[in-house]
């Protein structure tokens, strides 16, 4: 505990930036990566920054994935280009619902 509370006495929040899902949210529900950021801080505590990248890389990764979803979006990417691909041989039809094109009939 700090021996003048500054930000306390002044209304701010300077550490704020560090715990992004773990500040006060819309209508007082978790945010999305909540856990993630939870079970990451929960191992790194204590045991110092050196030790905390070796030990809990799997957790950062978790959370990493869950903020930034490169992982998702490589795998919708590749999924679409797979379609695509198909399409072009003719191996494979775009359903008329997806096609982007209006429906003639109710």
């Amino acid at each position: 505990m700090p021996f003048v509370d500054l930000q306390g006495k002044l209304g701010i929040n300077l550490d704020k930036w560090l715990l992004i899902q773990s500040g006060e949210q819309p209508n007082k529900r978790a945010a999305r990566c909540h856990a993630f950021e939870k079970e990451w801080i929960e191992c790194s505590h204590g045991i110092g920054q050196t030790r905390a990248k070796k030990e809990c890389k799997l957790e950062f990764e978790d959370f990493y994935e869950c903020m930034h979803r490169q992982k998702t979006h490589k795998r919708l990417y590749d999924i679409r280009k797979q379609r695509d691909k198909l399409v072009k041989e003719g191996a494979y039809k775009i359903p008329a619902h997806q096609s982007g094109q209006t429906e003639t009939t109710p």
